[in-house]
This record gives structure tokens, sequence and C-alpha cells, in this order.
């Protein structure tokens, strides 16, 4: 009961909590009024929520393993945070669990094509393979640069014991790729909704718009929240970083979400892998022009560290480890 009741005394007392379901709610109420002004398509039963079952199969497939597996990897996660096993786990345990946990979507395209209805085509003509190269090239340009807007606008700061790259753990550059799998697959199913129970126009493409920037928020904030048990990952201010850095770091999805959807949906006009490693490169680089926008907005200045302060001072490395250079 003691779990129970502190999760009950922060849902009905924390502020920053409040205010941005607030906010939240207040988009929803945008987007229903909205789409009370969209036009519906004829017949309703071209409406769905994943890709074309004929025209676009191996995308479908795609999206419902993605779908199949965030199931998986977010049990082992909220397994691992709830327990608190990660407080036994050392540079080698945070390596093997995420790394582990990436694994099978980057090595299902290779040896399990079937799995969505890829078999018999060449490795990168592979709906599976080119959406985990685009994933997996966001992840990494997310992780070595974004990680030190976090680090500068936020105060954001990952004090758990683990191998770094620039300033970065390791594991966040695995871990990164099985979440934006999940993220990219869910926003996917939202758009596909949309483009498929309303007609096109230029009300349309507002909506979406719309709900682009909605589903960007609500994402961002949902991981702040999910992740908040983890007392490894830390902010100077928790309301700034909920509130106002839900919408800097929704600014990562404002780019991806739609572009990662252009990847294979004109049945007509298959991307290549190489379209979709550029692709992911050109949102990578939107993104970066549009944080560091929102930094000199701010009068932040921009320091990059190849070391975190904890590896520097072991006072700041997090509990049970305090006293260990992380």
């Amino acid at each position: 009961m003691g779990v129970l009741s502190e999760l009950k005394h922060f849902f009905l007392t924390d502020k920053a909590l409040h205010d941005i379901l607030g906010v939240i709610v207040g988009m929803v109420v945008v987007l229903v009024s909205l789409s009370a002004l969209l036009t519906r398509q004829r017949d309703p039963s071209l409406s769905r929520w994943l890709a074309h079952p004929k025209t676009n199969a191996a995308k479908r497939a795609t999206e419902v393993w993605f779908l199949g597996y965030g199931c998986f990897w977010i049990s082992c996660f909220a397994a691992i945070i709830a327990s608190q096993v990660y407080l036994q786990f050392t540079e080698v345990t945070f390596f093997v669990v995420c790394g582990g946990l990436m694994l099978p979507l980057l090595l299902q395209p290779v040896f399990a094509p079937s799995l969505t209805l890829d078999q018999g085509k060449p490795l990168r003509e592979r709906h599976s393979f080119k959406a985990n190269v685009w994933i997996a090239v966001f992840s990494i340009i997310g992780n070595y640069w974004y990680t030190h807007y976090f680090y500068n606008v936020l105060g954001a700061s990952y004090t758990f014991r683990s191998w770094d790259v620039n300033g970065v753990p390791i594991p966040m550059f695995f871990a990164t790729h099985f979440y934006f799998c999940f993220y990219h697959t869910l926003s996917n199913m939202a758009l596909h909704k949309v483009r498929t129970t309303y007609c096109a126009g230029s009300q349309r493409l507002f909506f979406e718009t719309c709900l682009v920037l909605v589903m960007s928020y609500i994402t961002a904030f949902m991981e702040a929240l999910t992740i908040s048990g983890f007392q490894c990952y830390s902010f100077e201010d928790r309301y700034m970083a909920w509130v106002l850095g839900s919408a800097f770091y929704g600014i990562y999805f404002i780019v991806s979400f739609p572009m990662y959807m252009r990847l294979d949906e004109d049945a007509k006009r298959q991307h290549t892998s190489f379209d979709a490693l550029i692709e992911s490169l050109a949102s990578g680089m939107a993104v970066l022009f549009l944080l560091d926008f929102v930094r000199v907005a701010m009068g932040q200045d921009m320091t990059l560290s190849l070391n975190r302060p904890c590896k520097l001072d072991a006072s700041k490395t997090c509990q049970p480890f305090t006293g260990m250079r992380c």
C-alpha cells in the first residue's frame, strides 16, 4: 500500500503534472473540435490504423512487429524500474540489457524476414531493414548531438555507471532505437487513420499538422513521466523539464513523425535503403537547427563536454553508487 499511497499523493498534489495535463486536455479539445470540420470518406470501410494489407503488406507487418515487440520491451523496462534492480547494474549490465533489447529489431530483417513479409527480397529492399536504417540513423544523431541540448538547456543529467561516447551513455543509443521504433509506429497509425477516414484537402492537412504537434508533445511528456521512477536520470528543475521540456523534446517528433511516415507509403514509389538514410539524415539536421534556434532564443550558451559531471565528481553519481565515478 505504500507505493499506491505515494502514487495517489503524487497524482493529487504534483503541480507540474496538473499543469501539463491541463495543457494536454486543451490540445485534445482543440483536435476534437477541428475534426468536426473535416469531411469523411464515403466508404467507412476504408478507414484503418495500419498500412494497406494488400498494397503495402510489408509495411503493415513491420508496424505490427514493432507494436508487438514494443509491448515486450516496455514490460521489461517496467519490471526493471519498479523492482529497482537497475540499482545493482554495472556498466556491463546496462550495456547488455539495452543492447540485448535492441538486437531483435536489428536482426529480424536479416534472419527472420518472413515475420514482416519481406521474404524473397534482397536485404536492402526489405521494408523492415529500411525502417531500422531510418530509426537507427535518427537515434544516433539524437543521442550524439541532441543530448547536449538537454544538458545545457534543461539541466538534464545521466548519473548511472556507463561507458560513454561524446559524454552520452552508450546504452542510451541502444534504448533510443527500440523506443523510437515504437513511437513512430504509433504516429504512423494515427496518420493512417486520419488519411483513410477523411477526404484530402487543406483542412485535413491543417488537422494533420495539429495532430503531429499534439502527438509530439504527448510522446515527449509520457516518456518523461514514465522514466521519472529511474532516479539516475534527473533535471535541475523538474517543472520546467516536464511542462516546457516536453515541448523542447517534442521538436524531435514534429519533424520525424511525418518524415518517417513517408517511408514506403507510396506503393508505386518504394524507397531505397539510401533514400531512407538520406531522409533520416535530413530530418536529423532539421531538428538540430530547430533545437539550436530555441537555445539561441533563450540566450543559453552551449557547452560540450566529453565527460558527464559524475565522471569527474563521484558525489554526483546516483545512489547507491554515490562516491563512485559513473
